[in-house]
């Protein structure tokens, strides 16, 4: 028997969400991949599902679809069948067909100019012979490795598999591959929610940055072979 209930809380990070049903006394767990309704997933969303219980872990919905709220109305009145019959008279705004793609989302210009900054100071110091040229090629797999981990962490978050260490990733960002991190987390919008996860990032880019500009210009550094 499939139920009806409506989202609580939504978590689009982890793909996880609660739903509140009258026909179950405890709130149900659901999987963004048990979702087969139109994205994003909104709170207040009514959907209908399959329930299972698991056990030790509570109900849980599966097959969960989005459902139109349902709206009622006194008889002798007319049933609007459309959200435009619902609006007052007057100029209509016009509605999205889709939610906005990642790209009409990105506003990425403060980073790109702190990664031209970063990049800059790389040059420098090769030009200055601090560091061998080659060192680009070691950035540039450093940033292609941490892309893929907030990618396999992901994926993870939402299939239930094995998550990626957040020291792990804090670790890639503070070695150089911070570049990469921050453009897998804008794509992907993974951490992004997080205020604790983002902190420490922001701190390792920091660290990072401020150990290169001593390498490059504090005078004990610039004596090392």
């Amino acid at each position: 028997m499939r139920k009806q209930g409506s989202v609580i809380q939504w978590n689009a990070d982890e793909g996880l969400g609660l739903i509140r049903s009258p026909q179950t006394a405890a709130f149900i767990r659901f999987h963004l991949r048990d979702y087969k309704g139109p994205l994003p997933i909104q709170v207040g969303q009514p959907v209908e599902f399959e329930e299972i219980v698991v056990g030790g872990r509570g109900p849980q919905a599966l097959q969960v679809k989005d459902r139109p709220a349902d709206i009622y109305f006194k008889s002798d009145v007319k049933v609007a069948t459309t959200m435009d019959e619902l609006l007052p008279a007057g100029p209509r705004v016009q509605r999205r067909s889709r939610p906005p793609s990642w790209l009409e989302r990105w506003h990425p210009w403060p980073e790109l100019g702190l990664v031209g900054v970063w990049l800059l100071m790389w040059l420098t110091g090769i030009g200055l012979g601090r560091f061998p040229w080659v060192v680009l090629v070691g950035l540039a797999l450093l940033n292609v490795v941490a892309l893929f981990a907030y990618w396999r962490d992901k994926h993870a978050a939402q299939n239930g598999d094995w998550r990626v260490q957040e020291s792990v990733l804090h670790g890639f960002a503070l070695l150089g591959g911070w570049p990469g991190a921050w453009f897998a987390q804008s794509v992907l919008h993974h951490k992004t929610r997080k205020p604790s996860f983002q902190l420490v990032f922001k701190a390792t880019i920091a660290l990072h940055c401020l150990a290169l500009l001593a390498w490059l210009i504090w005078p004990p550094f610039s004596r090392l072979p």
